[in-house]
């Protein structure tokens, strides 16, 4: 889709809702019918409060927190504050996902920042889409997002799975490895990385897939055994632990066999209760540029108990940029905000903060918005092109560290046919 047509869709949608509005008739009520183009921007965010991603939820509802805080001290968008309303996202086990969305759109977002796992965002997509309101997700990672019919709805400032696969699969031969097993996750997270790890890694490797409802893996550690590796990549979430702990049971723990982990599963909690120091020397990717200092010390004054940054940077930005495009398109619904989305992260003079940025606008220049978590640069698919890849190793078994000689800054590679 070009640039032009991706905005007269949204156009197009937009106009179609205020139609509708007019009429006031009938039809499925979770619409952006109270949404008018000089309203406050009401920003829902779907994000796990409970599940097997809740660990993520606390740096990601900060970072949400924080670019609010920081907007409305700064006189807010087309001069009136915005307002996050908080939601869970739960995980596909639940439909929690169903009720939250179906709140916001009740409440007349425009806009959702969520969800963080891929697979609850395949649930509520077409809702959220469907409605005429933006989908900006954080931390979705699932090529399938790419090409997927949102009417230019869908954005993400978290890189495709195409780029953290990459980095994954070359980080195990870049360490040695010449015969990977990868155990992943049967979703469309999980499924999606492992493909892509594979592709990259140069010697031999072999998938090992798991039931994402799962409370036990002997079998499938045991068929990773029998494949007799010389490093290992689990894509997953929590229950990752449990995988671990098979492994160490069975001879092929992180005391045998170097371990990589991957966003889903990089926790500095989860693996706390593991024999002491069995997780020394474990390494993970991460998307997005490390946290700075200065970064952490502002979401630490919004949740003074954060313990780890991930995927803040990317909440953060997703509101900054939901904002920004409101601003420049004079606009709070959705079709305004997506058609400027792209605009306001790309070819203009570079901007870091809200500040920044809106002196730039008001003065009539041309602006690109650059993120905490890297440089933001959207297609015309709602993608980033251009990404950053950190690799993190742990120190004790709740304890990483960046290796920052190792992150990785560099355009997002399209989705294997």
């Amino acid at each position: 889709m070009t640039r032009s047509s991706r905005v007269r869709s949204v156009a197009v949608l937009g106009a179609a809702l205020l139609v509708l509005a007019g009429c006031g008739g009938g039809g499925d009520e979770a619409t952006t019918e109270e949404v008018s183009t000089d309203a406050p921007l009401l920003i829902g965010s779907l994000l796990p409060e409970t599940g097997s991603l809740a660990f993520l939820g606390p740096p990601e509802f900060a970072g949400v927190d924080l670019a609010v805080e920081e907007i409305n001290s700064a006189g807010g968008v087309l001069g009136q504050p915005v307002t996050h309303l908080r939601g869970d996202s739960g995980d596909t086990s639940t439909d929690i996902a169903q009720t939250t969305v179906d709140a916001h759109l009740a409440a007349g977002v425009g806009a959702i920042v969520g969800a963080a796992s891929s697979g609850v965002s395949f649930t509520v997509i077409d809702k959220i889409t469907g409605a005429g309101v933006v989908h900006f997700s954080p931390a979705n990672t699932s090529p399938d997002f790419t090409n997927y019919p949102d009417d230019g709805l869908y954005f993400r400032t978290a890189p495709s799975d195409t780029f953290q696969g990459a980095v994954l699969g070359q980080l195990m031969a870049n360490d040695g490895a010449s015969k990977a097993a990868i155990v992943n996750l049967d979703d469309a997270y999980g499924n999606g990385l492992a493909k892509y790890a594979a592709a990259s890694f140069t010697g031999e490797s072999q998938i090992f897939t798991y039931n994402p409802t799962a409370t036990e893996f002997a079998a499938e550690v045991g068929q990773v055994k029998a494949f007799a590796p010389d490093a290992v990549a689990i894509i997953g979430f929590a229950e990752t632990t449990k995988i671990i702990e098979e492994m160490i049971k069975q001879g092929v723990g992180p005391d045998n066999v170097p371990i990589y982990l991957v966003d889903g599963n990089l926790s500095t909690t989860a693996f706390a209760e593991l024999p002491e120091g069995i997780m020394t020397g474990v390494k993970a990717t991460l998307p997005g540029a490390f946290a700075p200092e200065e970064f952490q010390q502002r979401l630490l004054g919004i949740d003074p108990n954060l313990t780890d940054f991930s995927y803040a940077a990317e909440s953060y930005d997703a509101v900054m940029l939901i904002a920004l495009a409101a601003e420049l398109g004079g606009g709070t619904d959705g079709a305004t905000i997506a058609a400027n989305l792209q605009d306001a992260s790309s070819s203009g003079e570079k901007c870091f903060d809200w500040a920044s940025c809106k002196a730039l606008l008001d003065a009539g220049t041309d602006f690109d918005y650059d993120g905490v978590s890297g440089p933001v640069e959207f297609d015309a698919n709602g993608e980033p092109t251009v990404a950053t890849m950190g690799i993190y190793e742990y120190t004790a078994n709740n304890a990483i560290r960046p290796l920052a000689d190792q992150f990785i800054t560099g355009a997002v590679p399209a989705p294997l046919p």
